[in-house]
């Protein structure tokens, strides 16, 4: 049976009206999950119409989930997805178990390999080229994976080094919190899904197009041996003000019987309890 999640894109508004919509979500069975995103600008323009641009206010991801994790008690929480090139990986893992002792074992560990060219170039964090953003995508959830599951971690690639690394406490999922890393790019990332990833989010994409993508990580997982049904499967609809809750509780029913295990309903204007909670009407059948 499919999972309904909500996400809040942390950006043009307030603090106090995302905790708001969290607290709803946690108070509403229908949902599961929440999420965030891992940006330090706004976001806007086809992604999110009418939000506004990248010049708007956008809170910072971690921050926000530490403290919406003793705001909430039910839910499961994570961001989707974090960059990995805006933190060391050995600094990412001591931040999840953290946040999985926080929320006591309710985080799902988002990872991907960045995108945003525009915040990166004006924090001066490097970018790289799609192939450098792959590689060191893949040595860094190595290197996270192995600190939180292992007593003592030596690594060496060629962008992450780290030697006799501990990672304690761990937290309270075993081995590890899920990891769930986003994206569809079939040669590589699709290969790391199907590597190192309990959970995969394929993003924004038609029913058709999603069922074409998970064939590609199917082949992936057949390639190394793998079960493809240990891999939990999320994928993202647009949730416009004004859309009709009937509709989209459709739209999510064709993804589960596609088989997608979780449907992100993620907020494209500003985040609204009210919308929350309509959906959630549609979605209990009551």
């Amino acid at each position: 049976m499919v999972e309904y999640a909500v996400k809040t894109p942390p950006h043009h508004a307030t603090w106090q009206e995302f905790l708001d919509v969290w607290r709803a979500t946690d108070e509403c069975e229908a949902y599961a999950q929440a999420w965030s995103f891992d940006h330090f600008y706004s976001l806007g323009g086809d992604m999110y119409p009418g939000s506004g641009d990248s010049r708007g206010p956008c809170l910072e991801s971690w921050t926000m989930l530490a403290a919406l994790a003793q705001a909430t008690s039910r839910i499961r929480i994570g961001s989707m997805v974090n960059a990995m090139h805006f933190r060391h990986p050995a600094v990412t893992a001591k931040m999840a178990t953290t946040l999985d002792i926080i929320s006591d074992g309710r985080l799902d560990l988002g990872l991907g390999a960045g995108w945003n060219l525009e915040e990166s170039d004006a924090y001066g964090i490097e970018l790289g080229t799609v192939t450098e953003r792959l590689d060191r995508f893949e040595e860094g959830v190595e290197v996270i994976i192995r600190l939180l599951s292992q007593e003592v971690t030596d690594f060496e690639g060629r962008y992450y080094k780290i030697t006799d690394a501990r990672c304690e406490p761990k937290g309270i999922q075993h081995p590890h919190p899920p990891v769930l890393i986003g994206g569809g790019g079939r040669k590589r990332t699709l290969a790391i899904v199907a590597k190192w990833a309990q959970k995969w989010d394929g993003g924004f994409r038609s029913v058709p197009e999603w069922q074409d993508t998970n064939e590609a990580l199917v082949g992936h997982c057949e390639a190394i041996g793998r079960d493809p049904s240990e891999i939990f499967r999320t994928v993202h609809i647009p949730w416009d003000p004004g859309a009709d809750p009937s509709q989209l509780r459709d739209e999510a029913a064709a993804f589960g019987e596609a088989g997608v295990d979780q449907v992100i309903f993620n907020m494209q204007g500003p985040p609204s309890t009210a919308q929350v909670e309509k959906l959630g009407v549609e979605l209990s059948g009551r």
